[in-house]
């Protein structure tokens, strides 16, 4: 049999480096596409040295608004895996790291901004070319990361004729952000499971994620935890108001190997929803116990 081949844009994130790792401990050939590279290890594990499996994976910098830029790193892939967006219109990774405050990045992610049509629409075909509208070219909007990036993935990964393609989207949005955020989640998904219908399509809705190596998480899943606990005992009676923030949370590590999972079982497409996600997780733990 020969070996899979895996390639993971944003793979060197918090839950997109854990996919490859996954991936390598089954034997797969990895693939990470991102704008720098290798992770800064310690933003995503607790160590700053790279741990063993990451020298298994073929870290590759392209920028994934420019679709010719990673392009020849598809061909022969089995599977390809979105792992990119934006949870503010904002730098929200500099807020997480203190290096912008919370109101400023608030403030960024509910200014207005123009909304145009994703790629497939706008008939865009220039791949060497920044695949963002006139309208938008100099902003990281929604519809640029969470919707459009991953719609002109999915078309070169079915050009090349990749067997399936899991994008992440989430579990719902939060009251402290604006709709558009889930909404262009929900366009991507649909999207791509109608213009490439041949593609096995996995949309994973992950709740929100957290891992000791990164410990402001763990007091945000603490706080979700807490939501998630209400909305049971309510009986999901403000679960549209509360959004992920009445979902309970996962550990990053569980979603990750349940995205691989997935992947490697071709019953597995469509929307995958958290209970779905801990069902897959659990699978591929009893796998490793046999």
């Amino acid at each position: 049999m020969s070996t899979k081949k895996l390639v993971v844009c944003g793979g060197n994130g918090f839950l997109g480096s854990r996919i490859c790792k996954y991936a390598v401990s089954r034997g797969w050939d990895v693939t990470s596409i991102s704008r720098s590279g290798e992770p800064k290890w310690d933003t995503v594990t607790a160590s700053n040295a790279p741990p063993p499996w990451a020298r298994k994976v073929t870290w590759e910098r392209a920028n994934i608004l420019r679709p010719a830029t990673y392009e020849p790193f598809l061909k022969g892939a089995d599977f390809v895996v979105h792992s990119m967006g934006i949870l503010l219109e904002a730098d929200y990774k500099g807020v997480l790291r203190g290096q912008e405050s919370p109101i400023t990045g608030l403030r960024k992610a509910f200014t207005s901004a123009p909304q145009p049509g994703n790629p497939l629409e706008r008939n865009v075909e220039d791949t060497s070319q920044d695949i963002r509208p006139p309208e938008t070219k100099d902003q990281l909007t929604y519809e640029t990361m969470n919707r459009d990036s991953a719609i002109m993935l999915a078309k070169e990964a079915a050009r090349e004729n990749v067997s399936a393609f899991t994008y992440i989207s989430a579990a719902a949005g939060a009251p402290v952000l604006p709709h558009r955020y889930i909404t262009t989640k929900r366009e991507a998904e649909s999207t791509i499971a109608s213009e490439f219908p041949r593609m096995r399509g996995i949309f994973f809705r992950p709740p929100f994620l957290y891992d000791s190596s990164r410990p402001i998480t763990m007091g945000m899943a603490a706080l979700t935890g807490l939501g998630a606990a209400f909305n049971g005992l309510t009986r999901g009676a403000l679960g549209s108001l509360m959004g992920a923030g009445g979902v309970k949370p996962l550990k990053v590590d569980v979603v990750a190997e349940a995205v691989v999972e997935a992947l490697d079982d071709p019953e597995v497409k469509g929307p995958v929803e958290v209970a779905e996600i801990e069902e897959l997780a659990n699978r591929a733990w009893r796998r490793t116990m046999l």
